[in-house]
């Protein structure tokens, strides 16, 4: 090697380096710093030294890199996501196969039961909102992974439990599998539904609860306006580091209306008009009616001409929400007449983190001797 062609490559190599420290500084620029981070208390080094390793180039450019060739290459995502045809994403809790699922399905069962007994004690009528897995609703745009066997009639089996049991259930899969010939009720890119799917639900619950459970409650009127369509990235594409070289391999943005209900009236949404002692329905559940990209709450409000009260709670699933609730003072110092417990489907064999709770007071729940005669008791 020549010493004018060592000297080329020393320069080449210090120009690399010139230019990606160059270029890591630009993410110093997105750094933010708090009252709590001092130079002293070390969080300041700590969080500055966070960040310039997530921004890191070389970091992002390996990260994307690797993304880009198990998604076009091998037709994957990171673990969270499996990749349909058609640029469907779905959720991987709906397709893998979980250890020890039938005894975690057992003791979720008896949970339910045992919400359900201790809601009959406060003459409050449960009504199951059982959401069917977005692959049950959309089985057409699967790929070449499968469901594990543990997914294929775990709708049938929850509602086969629920009407054993007498606890109130109406068949949502039935409805958007009917919904879904007339608009998109699951969104291609995200785990839940769209805006339509959640009025479609609602409108369902709506009728059901009138035939069934009529509130004691004066009707409010409620409107619902929808904005233009807006892209929608959701939530699984963050499954697909692809972003910021590689964005162009993303699917397509989901189209996602964004709708707002109101009370026709003065425009509160129901808000506090029947009081903190009257109130007729509360909402338990997940981010399906927690976030309100879908507007669940609002779709039943109409559907129901009724206030909700929403103690849905993102990234928890549906018990331990619940659980909260039946502790909280809201049930205990405004109990409602109805309460809806949306819950979807994959979270039936699923396992919570209950350690939060007594476990006393949790034996109790799934006390299987207590809640044998629920059947009959909710059929009165």
């Amino acid at each position: 090697m020549t010493r004018t062609l060592r000297l080329l490559y020393v320069l080449t190599f210090f120009g690399i380096l010139v230019i990606l420290g160059l270029w890591s500084l630009v993410s110093f620029g997105s750094f933010s710093k708090t009252e709590q981070m001092t130079v002293l208390n070390g969080k300041f080094t700590h969080a500055l030294e966070g960040h310039y390793d997530d921004e890191f180039p070389i970091k992002r450019l390996g990260t994307n890199l690797w993304a880009a060739v198990d998604y076009k290459v091998f037709k994957e995502g990171r673990p969270g996501v499996v990749l349909g045809r058609d640029q469907w994403l779905y959720s991987d809790e709906e397709f893998d196969p979980i250890a020890h699922g039938e005894q975690v399905e057992a003791d979720n069962l008896a949970l339910i039961k045992g919400v359900a007994t201790r809601l009959k004690e406060h003459n409050i009528k449960l009504v199951m909102a059982v959401i069917p897995a977005k692959a049950r609703v959309y089985p057409e745009h699967i790929g070449e992974v499968k469901p594990a066997a543990l997914h294929a009639d775990t709708y049938q089996r929850l509602h086969s439990e629920l009407q054993r049991d007498g606890i109130a259930a109406p068949d949502l899969l039935g409805t958007l599998e009917q919904g879904k010939q007339q608009g998109q009720v699951f969104l291609r890119t995200d785990t839940h539904w769209t805006p339509m799917g959640a009025d479609l639900v609602a409108k369902q619950l709506g009728s059901f609860i009138a035939s069934n459970t009529p509130l004691n409650a004066t009707p409010v009127q409620y409107t619902t306006t929808a904005a233009p369509a807006q892209p929608y990235k959701g939530d699984l594409t963050n499954f697909l580091p692809l972003d910021p070289l590689f964005s162009n391999l993303l699917p397509k943005p989901d189209d996602l209306s964004q709708h707002t209900t109101q009370a026709a009236d003065n425009g509160s949404g129901g808000g506090d008009m029947f009081g903190n002692s009257d109130v007729p329905v509360a909402l338990i559940g997940t981010s399906y009616s927690a976030n309100p990209h879908w507007n669940f709450v609002g779709a039943l409000q109409q559907s129901l001409n009724s206030d909700v009260v929403n103690y849905a709670e993102d990234g928890h699933g549906p018990i331990l929400p619940m659980l909260k609730y039946l502790q909280s003072d809201g049930f205990k110092n405004a109990p409602p007449q109805v309460v809806i417990w949306e819950f979807p489907e994959r979270y039936l064999p699923a396992k919570s983190d209950l350690s939060s709770f007594d476990p006393n007071w949790i034996a109790e729940l799934k006390d299987v001797k207590k809640n044998q005669n629920l059947a009959v008791g909710q059929n009165d």
